[in-house]
């Protein structure tokens, strides 16, 4: 801008000179050399003033927060949906956050969110849902496909997607892009037991073996897809949701599929394998009759509490399917924060779900909540791994599958779980048995 002010300058000079004529010669030289001096000095600062311009605009452009910041003007209005039990520490995190960045005006507002209802919340209008919010990770395909997410495409302080265990970061995926940041990584199951009773945690035969001497049972809920999904992934087959986000694809009437029914059913006429729901195990732990259980971190404590010290956890076991020791898989669980692509400022809503899923915070949520984190290095901290429950979880991630299914499945994996875990008493054909299931489970959605 300057040197366009100084050439018009010169120019009028010039339109000057020619109207009232010219001078002596010394004036001429005079004028001249003082117009080059000046031009030249003009544009040797024009030149720093651009250099030190290009200088800041690079600097700028390597510090995205930087940038976040330059380009906001006026107060930064949010809204943050948490769950009920997670107010008072998401708060915490929300002060420290703000105080992070004390050139900006924040006005963040905190509201209480359900993570198992949040997507019907947010679908019933979209523009007018939270800024940031929690959710479980199996509705994540409803919520992208209503245009609810925003898409991760940068970062500002970590990488989302190294920085957090693989199965996290599938179940914040969908068709190859990532959509939300993993929160926690404990809701799925693992093997607890009595080692006063179960001498080898490592193969379920063993177990029976164990348990059976000390006149004990091992519990484990056949009747519900939550579970008895293990038993048929271990052997390879698969129940897995289509890309349409509501029907379901199914194998597990495939080959090897009878072999798991048999081996199911082999367990429970044991009389040591009871098939039992939470409730149940729960009476069954603290009565003294169940020496193990196949359950979650939700009932680690009160097997905690009545074993004492004897209290120890593992991934699951292996169970002998069809002849062949298969190691038994399990559906895994996810807390996300997701971000809202019509909030009117989006760039701060992604910095602050990353801070709200960082190292730190899963670390502080961790020792304020006892949740699971999914970041790598705050999952092998050692006060996480001195935890049993998280340690076993984190012991089976490599065997588990995040859970996105559609409501088709459920109540045929109920019905095929509940008539296995009776010892198939009208001796159905097994076979039959789970065409039946798989065609229920795969049936279109009315």
């Amino acid at each position: 801008m300057r040197k366009k002010f100084l050439a018009f300058a010169l120019a009028t000079c010039m339109v000057a000179g020619a109207v009232t004529g010219c001078g002596s010669s010394a004036d001429t030289t005079a004028d001249t050399t003082a117009d080059t001096t000046a031009d030249t000095a003009a544009d040797t600062a024009d030149t720093a003033a651009d250099t030190t311009d290009t200088a800041a605009d690079t600097a700028s452009s390597d510090d995205p927060i930087q940038t976040l910041i330059n380009n906001t003007s006026g107060s930064v209005d949010l809204t943050v949906w948490a769950s009920e039990e997670d107010q008072d520490f998401t708060q915490g995190v929300i002060d420290d956050f703000k105080a992070k960045y004390p050139d900006v005006t924040f006005n963040i507002t905190l509201g209480a969110e359900s993570e198992s209802t949040c997507k019907d919340t947010i679908l019933a209008d979209v523009e007018a849902a939270a800024d940031v919010f929690t959710f479980a990770h199996d509705q994540i395909n409803e919520l992208v496909n209503a245009g609810a997410l925003q898409e991760v495409v940068s970062t500002y302080t970590y990488d989302v997607k190294t920085a957090n265990v693989n199965t996290s970061v599938e179940a914040a995926s969908l068709g190859g892009k990532l959509y939300a940041y993993p929160m926690t990584a404990d809701n799925g199951y693992f093997m607890f037991y009595d080692s006063s009773v179960i001498s080898d945690p490592t193969t379920l035969e063993a177990m029976i073996a164990d348990a059976e001497k000390a006149g004990k049972q091992i519990a484990i809920q056949f009747n519900n897809g939550w579970y008895l999904y293990s038993f048929f992934k271990a052997a390879g087959l698969d129940a897995t949701l289509n890309d349409d986000g509501q029907t379901n694809s199914c194998t597990w009437n495939g080959a090897g599929g009878t072999d798991v029914c048999q081996a199911i059913i082999d367990a429970v006429n044991t009389g040591v394998v009871v098939n039992m729901d939470d409730g149940t195990t729960v009476t069954g732990i603290q009565d003294g009759t169940v020496c193990a259980a196949i359950n979650g971190i939700w009932n680690a404590q009160v097997a905690s509490d009545a074993w004492g010290e004897n209290y120890q956890a593992a991934k699951l076991p292996t169970m002998n399917i069809g002849g062949k020791d298969c190691q038994l898989s399990s559906y895994s669980g996810f807390k996300l924060v997701g971000v809202n692509p019509h909030s009117s400022n989006v760039g701060w809503s992604m910095l602050l779900a990353e801070y709200l899923t960082s190292e730190e915070v899963q670390t502080a949520r961790f020792e304020a909540r006892n949740l699971g984190p999914s970041n790598i290095n705050a999952a092998s901290a050692d006060a996480v791994q001195s935890d049993k429950a998280i340690a076993a979880l984190a012991a089976q991630a490599p065997y588990s599958t995040p859970q996105v299914i559609g409501g088709n499945y459920w109540s045929p994996a109920e019905t095929l779980g509940q008539i296995l875990a009776s010892g198939n008493p009208d001796g159905t054909d097994l076979q039959e048995l789970l065409d039946t299931a798989v065609e229920g489970i795969t049936a279109p959605v009315e």
